[in-house]
């Protein structure tokens, strides 16, 4: 890898999954909280399997400890079922979960926001971060609409397959796009917006309470 010195050296590297299964088998005092943490993450799993509830219970006590508005729980909670019925929609019409959902997402986003998914986050700041976890609650009901709309047009037409679901996917996202610009004329302030819900030091405080 390119080093600080601009040189290529040999380096070790490995993914999450890799490294959280080296941390376990390091046989270390020290590696034992986190392997205590993993444990009560994968008990916390293997329950929101078992009842899907709990996972809805979990992210809306996360958003609660970031000082989330209710209503903003509300709305986010509400784009994620909009969204599940969408891929359910492409995963049952020869749509491959993976680049084929990123690359019918992404042209719904940028036909509604002028922005591509990439573009939209490094507006906020972001980088490993969850893009819908900090849209303003304007972002949340546009991309709703959008997506809302790319699922009803493409079970109208019937589409199968990835070419023939980008057709409804720039066409739902069209819709929200109209829909934000009449929006944005009549008040005079732009829907989308480079704000984030980055943690202030309280709240990372909170969540590892």
């Amino acid at each position: 890898m390119l080093a600080q010195d601009g040189k290529m050296r040999e380096t070790d590297a490995a993914n999450v999954e890799t490294i959280l299964r080296l941390i376990q088998s390091v046989p270390s005092k020290k590696a034992e909280p986190i392997k205590l943490w993993l444990a009560k993450v994968g008990y916390e799993r293997m329950q929101e399997m078992a009842d899907p509830e709990k996972a809805l219970n979990r992210s809306r006590s996360y958003w609660q400890k970031m000082d989330r508005s209710e209503k903003w729980i509300q709305q986010r909670m509400m784009g994620q079922e909009t969204r599940n019925k969408l891929t359910d929609y492409w995963s049952k019409h020869e749509v491959k979960q993976g680049d084929e959902y990123a690359i019918l997402t992404n042209i719904i986003h940028e036909e509604w926001s002028a922005l591509s998914v990439k573009q939209h986050k490094q507006l906020k700041n972001l980088k490993t971060e969850n893009l819908r976890d900090h849209m303003a609650e304007a972002e949340l009901i546009f991309t709703a609409l959008a997506e809302l709309s790319t699922r009803a047009i493409a079970e109208s037409i019937k589409s199968e397959g990835l070419e023939e679901n980008k057709i409804p996917s720039k066409k739902g996202g069209r819709i929200a796009k109209n829909a934000r610009l009449e929006l944005e004329q009549k008040t005079g302030k732009e829907v989308v917006s480079g704000e984030n819900y980055k943690l202030p030091a309280q709240n990372k405080k909170k969540l590892n309470e």
